[in-house]
């Protein structure tokens, strides 16, 4: 059973918030503004330590004296954790209060950033990043609850849009600071840089973040083991294939991981107190939104991984060099996604999702077309197409998934659509790797990958012939992503208009029996995803 428990007020509340709608209106802009500062702050801090990692690995394996197949681990460690955690930490959101559970952790994230800055060997390294993680899954996972509970629906796409531009700008970032700082000053700054600034925005958070609705939600500990041990087995044994190449263990990893699914579903289903509630995914809006977002990062991210290889290994560039021709895309992301944010608000996300996962599927396309000694300017060009369909793309598929969770669930569903992301991520590392290898020893695809080997003459076409099987696979799962994104079915017909809401500081307490199930059909309270309130125009219909 979840029951709201009444939560103390925001720090916000300024003291003549009842003397007149124009303070309280100042109140609610200033806590909105300051909101979407420290989350689009915390996806941008992600997304530099994601690529600025990557850039330093052969560097790092060099000064710390281990194998490049145990400091790749530093990447794996990280995404492994927050796959598998990041379901939790948006249910923590749920039980301790959205504001609070974020800002611990920004606190995590940078205690972790200080401890991997220190680390005087590869394993402790790879033991800070899990701890980075930690925090990284909460921030990642409660930062679409924080804006959903504070921010209306009508500005929610915009809202959205600006995490997009957070996370290009941290990929940017993240690509132009990795080879000069690890150039000039050492790898080490790489992770002493989030330092003052995790200070920073725990102060700020403090302060400002609101103590959302509170639910009583019991601990779901038999879902947690098996999903948790199910998303181990499935990851683990997945990378390890990658890595060494298939034998039995690996394999029967990764069939135990898949074997434990359905017990896991079975088990959420009959629970009185599930982990997450999948009675929700009946909403065929919400559960085809979450495989689009699982199947867009599976597909997308890939496609990063081989381009990576293309240019490093068969063109002979450094990861650095390798990484700015894509950096054009990552702006035109950073651009698109909050003004496509503001067109998801008026019209509704189907089309922006479809549109923007449909476009990333013709540059994969595209980059198929390219050859051993085809003109490089090409890759920024065909990138520009890429980063518009991701700033069209995310937006519109966060606020499809947020804007069909009932309120006790933001947290958990959230985080479902977290763990969906980052699975996607682990594996389209892993399935870049062990395609694209196929023409070519895996460890020299690693070598290839990490910028320390390039190949020429026969060997490299046989390794371009792979990369180009795999970019084909790659578009084969965007094209499937945009059909969810489109198939998933059109909204219900807009309830009648009322007054537009606005986040209150400190919300009454909703009982249950004022939650209303799927389907849903009395939502003048929550208006719907890109649904105009009395007052904003209709644009269109989704």
């Amino acid at each position: 059973m979840t029951t709201p428990v009444s939560s103390a007020p925001s720090t916000l509340v300024p003291a003549d918030r009842t003397t007149g709608s124009g303070s309280s209106e100042r109140a609610t802009a200033r806590l909105e503004a300051s909101v979407l500062l420290l989350t689009t702050l915390g996806i941008l801090m992600v997304a530099v330590d994601s690529t600025i990692v990557i850039l330093a690995l052969p560097t790092m394996a060099r000064e710390l004296a281990s194998p490049l197949q145990t400091v790749i681990w530093t990447i794996l460690i990280y995404l492994l954790i927050t796959t598998v955690l990041t379901t939790q930490a948006g249910r923590l959101g749920d039980v301790l209060g959205r504001g609070p559970v974020y800002n611990a952790g920004f606190a995590v994230f940078t205690i972790g950033s200080a401890v991997c800055g220190f680390a005087p060997n590869a394993q402790i390294l790879i033991a800070a990043r899990a701890v980075q993680a930690i925090g990284g899954a909460v921030l990642f996972a409660n930062a679409p609850a924080v804006i959903t509970a504070v921010i209306p629906a009508v500005r929610r796409g915009r809202a959205f849009g600006l995490m997009v531009f957070g996370f290009s700008v941290g990929a940017i970032l993240g690509i132009l600071l990795g080879g000069v700082i690890t150039t000039l000053i050492g790898w080490r700054y790489i992770f002493f840089i989030n330092v003052p600034i995790g200070i920073v925005a725990v102060a700020i958070g403090i302060r400002i973040l609101p103590r959302t609705e509170r639910y009583r939600v019991s601990f779901d500990a038999p879902g947690f083991v098996l999903f948790a041990t199910a998303l181990v087995l499935i990851c683990y044994g997945a990378i390890e294939i990658a890595s060494f190449g298939t034998t039995i263990t690996y394999l029967l990893y990764v069939v135990a991981g898949l074997a434990l699914l359905p017990a896991f579903i079975v088990a959420e289903l009959n629970s009185e107190r599930p982990m997450v509630d999948l009675r929700q995914l009946k909403d065929r809006i919400l559960g085809f939104s979450l495989m689009a977002g699982f199947l867009q990062a599976l597909g997308y991210l890939s496609v990063i991984f081989l381009l990576t290889m293309y240019l490093q290994g068969l063109r002979g560039l450094s990861p650095l060099n390798a990484s700015l021709l894509l950096v054009p895309g990552y702006v035109v992301g950073a651009i698109a996604g909050p003004f496509f944010g503001r067109r998801v608000d008026r019209f509704g996300p189907r089309a922006y999702m479809t549109a923007g996962v449909a476009a990333m599927a013709v540059a994969v396309l595209c980059y198929s077309t390219l050859t051993v000694t085809s003109w490089l300017g090409w890759i920024p060009m065909i990138s520009l197409l890429q980063g518009c369909g991701a700033g069209m793309f995310y937006p519109a598929n966060n606020s499809a998934i947020m804007s069909r969770a009932s309120p006790s669930a933001l947290g958990s569903i959230s985080g479902l659509r977290g763990t969906l992301s980052n699975m996607g991520t682990l594996l389209s590392f892993v399935l870049a790797l062990t395609i694209a290898s196929a023409s070519v020893p895996r460890y020299v695809a690693y070598e290839v990958f990490l910028g320390t080997t390039n190949l020429v003459g026969g060997v490299g076409a046989q390794f371009w012939d792979g990369i180009r099987a795999a970019l084909y696979g790659s578009m084969v799962i965007l094209t499937a992503a945009a059909a969810l994104s489109w198939f998933r079915g059109t909204n219900e017909a807009v309830p009648a208009p009322g007054p537009a809401t606005t986040p209150s500081l400190s919300p009454p307490a909703p009982s249950p029996s004022t939650v209303p199930m799927l389907p849903r059909t009395e939502t003048a309270s929550r208006p719907r995803e890109g649904r105009p309130s009395e007052g904003e125009e209709i644009g269109g219909a989704d």
